[in-house]
C-alpha cells in the first residue's frame, strides 16, 4: 500500500512510520510535515534512507500544496496525524489549532475525494469525550459518548471528527476514526507530562505538577497505539470510530512518583491548576478488540521503564530540543 503519514516528523506520527516500515515490507511510506516547533526530522533519522520512504515537507492547510503532493505521490491511504496537540499552547492561542486541526483536515478530505478516493484515517483523542468525574470508577468512554470538549485543543478535535463523518455520509469518503488515551514512549516531544517528567529530573529543575495531582490518566503505549491504527486502517469498517485505550489508569502525582523512583532523583513541585483541567480519562476499548481483535500489549509499569531507559539512551536527541539545536534545519 502507498500510504501517506501527515505529521510523521512527530512523536505518534514518527513512530509509526517506523512501524509501518518495519512490518509491513511491501508498504511505500510518504510523510508530510510542516516541521512546526513538535516536529523533529531527528525522529526519522533511522529511516530517512530507506527507499519506501519519501518525506515532503508541508503544511495540511494549504491546499496547493497539498493537492500537488497527491498528484505526484497518489496515495492509496491517509494516516492523519498531523494536529496542534497541546492543551496549554490552545488556551493560550486556539486560532493555530483550528487553522491545522480544522481546516488542514478539510483540505486532505478534499485532496482524497479529488485523486480517487483514498481511504482518509483521522487520528483523534479521547479529549473530546471531557472528563469523567474521579467518584464513578465505573464510568468510561464509549465511541457513543457524546462530544463535550473542555479546551480548544479538544474542540478543534472533535470538530475535525465532525467534518471527516459528514464526508464520509455525504460524500461516501472511506473515513475511519481512532480516539486514542494519552500515549507514552521514545520521541515524545518534552513538553508533555511523562518526557518533562524524565528530562526535568534528568537535569536537576522541579517537577511541576498541576494542582492536587490527581487527575487520571489512561496511559497507552505508543507501539501498541500504532499496532490499532494499522488495523483500523487496514480493516475497520468506513464511517466508525474506534476508541483505543491502554486500560492504564494512572494519578499524574503516581506517574511522577515512579519516574522519580527509577531515576532516583527528582523534586516535586506543585503548581497552579490549568484552566478547565479534565479530572479523569478512561477509555472503553471493547469495540476495537471486538471488530478488529486488538488489545494493549504493554503494562504501564513496563512501558514508562522503557521510555525512562530510552530518553537516558538518547541524551543529545532531548538536549537538542531543549538548546533549540533540534531547529537548525528551519
Amino acid at each position: 500500500m502507498n500510504i501517506l503519514v501527515t505529521g510523521g516528523a512527530g512523536f505518534i506520527g514518527a513512530n509509526f512510520v517506523h512501524y509501518l516500515l518495519r512490518a509491513h515490507p511491501a508498504d511505500r511510506v510518504v510523510c508530510l510535515d510542516a516541521l512546526t516547533y513538535a516536529g523533529n526530522m531527528a525522529n526519522l533519522a533511522p529511516v530517512r534512507d530507506n527507499p519506501r520512504f519519501v518525506f515532503a515537507r508541508g503544511d495540511i492547510a494549504d491546499r496547493e500544496a497539498v493537492f500537488a503532493l497527491f498528484a505526484r505521490e497518489k496515495p492509496e491511504a491517509v494516516a492523519n496525524f498531523a494536529a496542534e496537540s497541546h492543551v496549554d499552547r490552545s488556551i493560550a492561542d486556539p486560532a493555530i489549532f483550528l487553522r491545522t486541526n480544522v481546516l488542514g483536515t478539510q483540505v486532505l478530505l478534499d485532496a482524497c475525494r479529488a485523486f480517487g478516493g483514498a481511504r482518509f484515517h483521522q487520528v483523534s483523542t479521547d479529549e473530546v469525550y471531557g472528563d469523567l468525574p474521579l467518584t464513578r470508577p465505573d464510568l468510561f468512554f464509549t465511541e457513543e459518548t457524546p462530544l463535550h470538549a473542555s479546551s480548544p485543543y479538544s474542540a478543534s478535535k472533535a470538530g475535525a471528527d465532525l467534518l471527516a463523518l459528514a464526508y464520509y455520509r455525504t460524500y461516501g469518503l472511506p473515513v475511519t476514526i481512532s480516539r486514542c488515551s494519552n500515549n507514552y514512549g521514545p520521541y515524545h516531544f518534552p513538553e508533555k507530562l511523562i518526557p518533562l517528567m524524565i528530562t526535568n529530573a534528568l537535569t536537576g529543575q522541579p517537577l511541576p505538577v498541576y494542582g492536587d495531582g490527581l487527575n487520571v490518566r489512561d496511559w497507552l503505549y505508543v507501539e501498541d497505539h500504532c499496532l490499532a491504527i494499522d488495523l483500523v486502517l487496514r480493516r475497520g469498517r468506513p464511517g466508525e470510530i474506534y476508541n483505543v485505550g491502554g486500560h492504564n489508569e494512572w494519578a499524574n502525582i503516581d506517574v511522577v512518583r515512579a519516574i522519580v523512583a527509577k531515576l532516583g532523583r527528582g523534586e516535586i513541585s506543585f503548581v497552579p491548576d490549568r484552566a478547565g483541567h479534565d479530572r479523569r480519562y478512561a477509555i472503553d476499548a471493547a469495540k476495537i478488540g471486538r471488530e478488529l481483535g486488538w488489545t494493549p500489549q504493554t503494562d504501564f509499569p513496563a512501558g514508562l521503564d522503557s521510555t525512562i531507559d530510552w530518553y537516558i539512551a538518547n541524551e543529545s536527541w532531548w538536549r537538542d530540543i531543549l538548546s533549540g539545536a533540534y531547529q537548525k534545519w528551519r
